[in-house]
């Protein structure tokens, strides 16, 4: 797998013209194919789509065809034209207290016409490209909308549960409700308590069994089970009941005021447009932490606004609900592995097959199941976790105002409720300010700013500031996300008049973090990782020498006690009490582009680095007087206890393009003495059998990088034959790891043992390759010392003879190298060379 690799197109567009006549297209091309994954999802959406989009047409009053009409508009045009292909679209609860609500007010077809103005109203939007802006709403007042209207449905549903008739508002249904529970209808009754029952321990089913049931929706098989117990038990109950299709009313011309159709298409349109795309957005929040199948992509949110209002145009003319996008049904889509839009499509389908096909088979369902059914729905709409959510924001009374306002006055009153409490709320958290200054035992002043500093709280911000003694030390903890620039110039200009005065000024955030103060005339607030020479804010020093050398790095330092060492002085003072306890040895190249500690984000005492001259392990024997690489392995391992040795090389790496281009008698100066070391790497690169690496599977990009993969391989070996790794490693106290940056793509990588299936053919190598070769072959003879060993030298624990492959302790030895960007295994807590 690799992501560095650009994916070539199909579009035989972007094939070069070579002259050959164009031959017909090949018959093996057909329509696009259907996955299996995309059928069996169809299939799960549909189980629980059916009965749901019943029981919501139930609960609205509509004719209960609608329900059916709207899921399959839903599944094929949203499904098609839509822009988030595995959000699955039809009727929902949402909209079923507006849709009861305009039945009742305009009759059925005059509602038909406003769902269909709702759609051309979504198709406009979508054409405007705002429906970002429908995100916009603060999520207090969707979730308490969603809130209300589920506690609408609940409650009207519970009087079907009990074998009567819900009224028209929750005031009347709240009122009518203990009547009801004195004289219930038992058989009602004891089928919606069936259907509750199974759908609640439908999913909590133990062992086996619930494995293989819990293939069957929770929906479906509660109502199929109600439905089965009512006809052995010969229960006398309302069911469902379909008209013929020949009889199935359409939209008509909308009668009544013109206010009134133009608040309700908006009240659909919005609704059902903020419920469709905060869906989409949780939907694709689901397929992103999808770890099997293939990238989805993410959703286009106006084009999924203009396939919502296709599907409301057709849904409305030809009889149908208001289509939405459905949460629910959406997520069973992801969870049972649909991979594209058709699983959506396919699901309508269905719905179109059942609703001709199948209607002797639904008109046996009754209504108490149903009913049952959209109650809990409804219950399920009051989260638990998005109230605690609110209150953890401090939104609570956002939401509860919503939620009142949706139950008692309607969603269009409550939804504009909502958006006042919320706008108050911001207006007084923008204006309320506490303002507090204490003196501690050591004599540091404290002004601590609680809220969001406006010009309303300068004056008393001013005060506070003003109480702190000239010439002490203060420290302003800023705990808000906001400052006006009135405010600003105020904290600044007292800022550098008590610095003037002899007193220091420390601003901190919330917690504590310490803010950098703007940068001035002769301060330099360049980002850490940022060389000397783009430092552009520095001065350079009138001492400094005409090369700046001493200057940059006295400026370098200055900038580290300034702005860095108050930020790590606390954790390097832990670190001198009680000593360095490093978990990795990190050994690599002295060159100056690579930063150990910004490749590997780590910190004061994370590390034991040691660098070298072409990140070499000198075998042990073979060191000619420089023991410091064996020593500092030695002391990492036998007493600071490392867990684990990462070898890095990078690619552009001097020392192996010495190696590379040695001429073959020469000087032996210390450079070309300390080199030889790296010998064992080129002749494992030369070797006509020897494994070529491979990078994000490409080939190296030149015999350099070749040889600077393969320098990490040969020297995790020359790390095995140490004694002190050795024993580690045959404990399990150890494991080694090859790493590899490139400098260039700022990407770092690790090797792995290469798949089969990406391993290069044998001896097969570049000219780059031969020719090193050639010359290693024409050099003064000199054989690394793993060369000159024995066949039958003695290994040491952990060790490994030349040409063996496998796992050994501590990981892979690599017999085929595959350098993987650390972004696709970077989810792994294992480590990738590992067995």
């Amino acid at each position: 797998m690799s992501t560095c690799t650009t994916p070539r197109s199909d579009d035989s567009s972007h094939l070069p013209d070579d002259g050959r006549p164009h031959s017909p297209p090949s018959a093996r091309r057909r329509g696009p194919r259907i996955a299996a994954a995309d059928v069996s999802a169809s299939i799960a959406v549909f189980l629980i789509a059916l009965p749901l989009s019943l029981g919501i047409a139930l609960a609205t009053g509509a004719p209960l065809q609608a329900g059916l009409v709207a899921a399959a508009a839903g599944g094929l045009l949203v499904g098609r034209l839509g822009g988030a292909p595995l959000q699955v679209s039809g009727p929902a609860a949402g909209l079923t207290v507006v849709t009861a609500d305009l039945i009742q007010q305009y009759g059925w077809r005059t509602t038909c016409a406003i769902t269909v103005l709702a759609g051309l109203t979504q198709l406009a939007l979508g054409f405007l490209r705002v429906a970002r802006s429908a995100l916009a709403v603060s999520p207090a007042i969707v979730h308490g909308m969603l809130a209300g209207i589920g506690i609408t449905i609940a409650v009207a549903q519970l009087h079907i549960v009990l074998g009567g008739s819900p009224h028209s508002s929750v005031v009347d249904n709240v009122r009518e409700l203990p009547a009801q529970l004195a004289d219930p209808h038992l058989a009602a009754l004891s089928t919606s308590a069936l259907t509750l029952a199974v759908l609640l321990l439908w999913p909590r089913i133990p062992g086996r069994a619930g494995q293989v049931v819990r293939r069957v929706p929770a929906a479906l098989a509660a109502v199929a089970a109600a439905t089965a117990a009512a006809m052995v038990a010969g229960l006398r109950l309302p069911r469902v009941d379909l008209p013929s299709w020949n009889n199935h009313t359409l939209a008509g011309l909308p009668e009544g005021p013109a206010l009134g159709i133009a608040a309700a298409v908006l009240t659909i349109a919005l609704v059902g447009s903020v419920e469709s795309l905060l869906s989409a957005v949780a939907v694709d929040k689901l397929a992103a932490a999808r770890k099997k199948g293939p990238r989805i992509p993410r959703a286009d949110l106006d084009r999924e606004l203009r396939g919502q209002g296709a599907a409301n145009i057709v849904s409305g003319a030809l009889g149908g609900l208001p289509v939405t996008g459905v949460a629910v049904r959406s997520a069973a889509n992801v969870q049972t592995g649909a991979v594209s839009r058709n699983s959506t499509m396919l699901h309508g389908l269905w719905i179109v097959i059942a609703a001709l096909l199948l209607v002797p088979v639904l008109d046996l369902i009754p209504l108490a199941a149903l009913a049952a059914l959209v109650a809990a729905v409804g219950v399920q709409m009051v989260s638990i976790t998005h109230i605690r959510t609110v209150t953890r924001h401090r939104e609570i009374l956002v939401y509860a105002a919503t939620t009142a306002g949706v139950v008692l006055l309607g969603v269009l009153e409550g939804v504009g409720i909502g958006v006042a409490v919320a706008v108050a709320v911001a207006l007084h958290r923008l204006t309320r300010t506490r303002i507090t200054r204490e003196e501690d035992e050591d004599g540091v002043h404290h002004v601590r700013v609680r809220g969001q500093l406006t010009f309303l709280a300068v004056p008393r911000l001013s005060r506070a500031l003003h109480r702190v003694p000239q010439g002490a030390h203060a420290v302003v903890e800023l705990d808000g996300s906001f400052m006006d620039h009135a405010a600003y110039e105020s904290l600044q200009d007292w800022q550098t008049s008590h610095a003037t005065h002899g007193g220091s000024v420390e601003l901190t955030g919330r917690g504590g973090t310490r803010i950098t103060e703007p940068a001035g005339a002769t301060q330099c607030h360049c980002r850490p990782w940022t060389p000397w020479r783009n430092h552009q804010c520095a001065q350079p020093s009138r001492t400094a020498p005409p090369d700046g050398g001493a200057g940059e790095l006295a400026s370098g330092i200055s900038a580290f006690q300034r702005n860095t060492a108050p930020l790590v002085r606390g954790e390097l003072a832990r670190l001198a009490r009680e000593g360095q306890q490093p978990s990795q040895l990190f050994l690599t190249c002295a060159d100056s582009r690579l930063v150990t500690s910004m490749i590997t984000s780590s910190g004061p005492g994370d590390l034991f680095v040691v660098r070298n001259v072409g990140n070499l392990v000198p075998p042990p024997g073979e060191e000619s007087g420089d023991d410091s690489v064996a020593a500092a392995i030695e002391y990492a391992v036998e007493v600071l206890k490392v867990r684990s040795i990462t070898v890095c090389g990078h690619s552009g790496c001097g020392a192996m393009q010495a190696l590379l281009h040695a001429e073959p008698t020469g000087g032996r100066t210390p450079l070309k003495r300390w080199l030889r070391h790296g010998l064992p790497s080129l002749e494992r690169v030369s070797a006509k059998d020897g494994p070529l690496a491979r990078i994000a599977g490409r080939a190296p990009a030149d015999a350099v990088e070749q040889l600077c993969l393969t320098n990490v391989v040969q020297q995790l070996e020359h790390l095995r034959a140490h004694e002190s790794v050795a024993r580690a490693l045959w404990a399990g106290e150890l494991e080694l790891h090859g790493m590899y940056f490139h400098v260039g793509e700022a990407q770092a990588y690790l090797l792995t043992d290469a798949p089969e299936g990406q391993r290069s053919p044998e001896g097969q190598r570049s000219p780059d390759r031969q020719e090193s070769s050639d010359r290693q072959k024409s050099s003064d003879g000199q054989k690394s010392p793993e060369k000159q060993q024995a066949p039958d030298t003695q290994q040491t624990p952990g060790g490994r003879s030349e040409g063996e492959s496998g796992h050994e302790p501590g990981g892979m030895v690599f017999d085929r190298v595959e350098a993987r960007a650390l972004y696709e295994v970077g989810a792994s807590t294992q480590p990738a060379n590992s067995p």
